[in-house]
């Protein structure tokens, strides 16, 4: 009785349970179904999925507007990029008006009905002829032009040999002897291109010959009148050289050999301007701040570019100017080669002006009232050198000597100046007694400039900051092996590494008398290597008969204003006639 009751009882709670749960359901369903709950729910959801979006189309939206920018401004970068180069050299804009002519020639002989009946097909070879031919000068394009025209004959001519000797045997016979003489003509051919003066001269000429050679020996084998056609392309050919030769040489010429002599010239004003520029900033009082950023941008880094920068452009224009004719008013031929000797003693003049301007940037640098003490017969000594080298730019550019007076008394008071004020400054260099009372001139130097210029920063690291003794570096060793190992970790020792270095170098005795004496040496070795200058350039002279100097004619005379150095003129067009 008492199972029966027990059992009936958990029956009727578990129903109890049942209904509050179902109760519980039914509720939640009627409060989730309510108007206000469902909107709140679905704008937070639509919320938090498009935050995302929204943020990314902001973003392209403005990657849009920025497009959107540049391309209004494209139109207007680009007629001024374009304004800029026929600027920089007016000559550009006459040559590209000179190869759209060739070509409007060339192509009558497709246009025009007679013409093209008599060429035919091969007209194509003029049009072809005239883009690989035409090049900015006259000597570029008498190298390629002749080397296209002789490559040409000399190829149909050897082809007409092996067809009048492989015509009168078998046909089998005739298969053999062609493929031999193809692999006899190329292999010789490709070998003879590796002798230096070939490739220096005629190697567009092979590649030209080896083409047409195989071309027209291939081709006889299968084409009966393949002899009449290469006769066609001859002609084409020569029409299509004529008409270069033409617009180089008569219409509006451009000279290698003009472009090599005023390059000369210029790249001499470079090296005067460097010069003179490097020494009074190396001398001025005022602070110079990110040098090694602009680097490109700096009047005396672009000096010197141009030279260091000049060999390949040497020898390209020399050897397109031997191809040139007697043009000058003399009718004598200039001796190009010797403006590329003389272009190699500048860059072994420029690479001394490199490391004069390197030392501007150095990490250790001399008190300015130190160098204070020998600015005068520095300035006048580069001012001198600047002087001669304006003086030798100016005679190569008028094709006359030089001044006798090019080395005048002037530059030699200057170095004896020099050598007085470094001599009586013997401390700097000499360094100091035993005695400790005598202490190094470069401190009490140091000293006096922060005294007198408090808020003036030197560049690199002066005395007036370090201890100059070599006991500095023991204290700051014993210091650093005295510190807790705490304070050992990367961050400090990444600080510490370049104090070690500087406070090693700064305890040197001389360290702060070694760039001057660096800079001090290099001044000299320019007056040293300015003797190799004039001697190439009075070599030039002699042999390209310059006329003799005159009393009257004028000297160079630098004054303080900034000297304006006509750049060389580049065509920036490859060239492929020394390939």
């Amino acid at each position: 009785m008492t199972r029966r009751v027990r059992k009936g009882s958990c029956i009727s709670i578990a129903n109890g349970l049942c209904a509050n749960s179902q109760s519980f359901i039914a509720s939640s369903a009627r409060l989730l179904n309510h108007p206000r709950i469902m909107f709140t729910g679905i704008t937070m959801g639509v919320a938090n999925e498009n935050h995302v979006p929204s943020a990314k189309i902001e973003t392209e939206s403005k990657h849009i507007d920025v497009f959107v920018e540049k391309m209004k401004r494209l139109p207007g970068l680009t007629w001024a990029n374009i304004c800029e180069v026929g600027k920089e050299d007016p000559r550009r804009v006459i040559h590209s008006l000179k190869v759209g002519l060739s070509l409007t020639l060339v192509s009558l002989l497709y246009l025009i009905e007679p013409l093209f009946k008599g060429i035919g097909q091969n007209a194509i070879w003029a049009v072809m002829t005239v883009v690989v031919v035409l090049e900015f000068t006259a000597g570029a394009t008498l190298c390629k032009g002749l080397n296209r025209g002789f490559g040409t004959l000399l190829a149909g001519s050897l082809a007409f040999l092996i067809e009048y000797i492989a015509q009168e045997s078998g046909r089998i016979f005739r298969a053999v002897f062609i493929g031999a003489a193809v692999f006899a003509i190329g292999t010789a051919a490709t070998y003879i291109r590796f002798f230096p003066y070939v490739k220096k001269n005629y190697d567009y000429g092979i590649v030209i010959f080896l083409l047409t050679f195989n071309l027209i020996t291939v081709s006889s084998y299968r084409v009966h009148n393949v002899l009449k056609i290469a006769e066609d392309r001859f002609y084409t050919i020569a029409i299509g050289c004529g008409v270069c030769l033409l617009m180089s040489l008569v219409i509006f010429p451009n000279w290698s050999g003009e472009d090599l002599h005023n390059s000369s010239a210029s790249k001499l004003e470079g090296l005067a301007k460097s010069i003179e520029a490097c020494v009074n900033d190396y001398f001025s009082n005022e602070e110079t701040s990110d040098t090694t950023n602009k680097s490109s941008e700096d009047p005396i880094y672009k000096g010197y570019k141009a030279v260091l920068d000049s060999k390949s452009t040497d020898e390209t224009l020399a050897l397109h100017a031997s191809w040139e004719p007697r043009h000058s008013i003399h009718c004598y031929r200039f001796p190009w080669q010797q403006y590329v000797k003389l272009g190699g003693v500048l860059r072994h003049f420029g690479y001394t002006v490199v490391a004069l301007h390197g030392c501007l940037q150095t990490e250790i640098q001399t008190p300015r009232l130190v160098r204070s003490l020998f600015k005068n017969p520095c300035v006048r000594v580069a001012g001198e050198v600047s002087k001669a080298l304006m003086e030798l730019a100016d005679s190569i550019r008028n094709r006359r000597q030089f001044s006798p007076q090019i080395l005048s008394d002037h530059l030699h008071e200057a170095l004896h100046d020099l050598d007085a004020a470094l001599k009586s400054q013997p401390r700097l260099f000499l360094g100091p007694n035993n005695n400790d009372n005598n202490r190094n001139m470069l401190a009490f130097a140091a000293a006096a400039t922060a005294r007198q210029k408090p808020n003036t920063k030197d560049c690199g690291i002066s005395l007036s900051s370090v201890r100059t003794d070599p006991s500095a570096l023991l204290e700051w060793k014993s210091k650093r092996n005295n510190t807790n190992s705490e304070l050992a970790n990367e961050s400090e020792r990444k600080v510490l590494r370049p104090t070690l270095s500087k406070i090693a170098l700064t305890s040197l005795e001389f360290s702060e008398a070694l760039p001057f004496a660096a800079f001090a040496s290099l001044l000299l070795e320019t007056v040293a290597r300015l003797d190799l200058v004039i001697e190439e350039v009075e070599e030039l002279g002699r042999i390209a008969n310059f006329r003799e100097f005159n009393a009257g004619d004028d000297q160079i005379i630098l004054t303080k204003t900034e000297i304006k150095i006509a750049e060389p003129l580049q065509n920036h067009l490859p060239s492929h006639g020394t390939d």
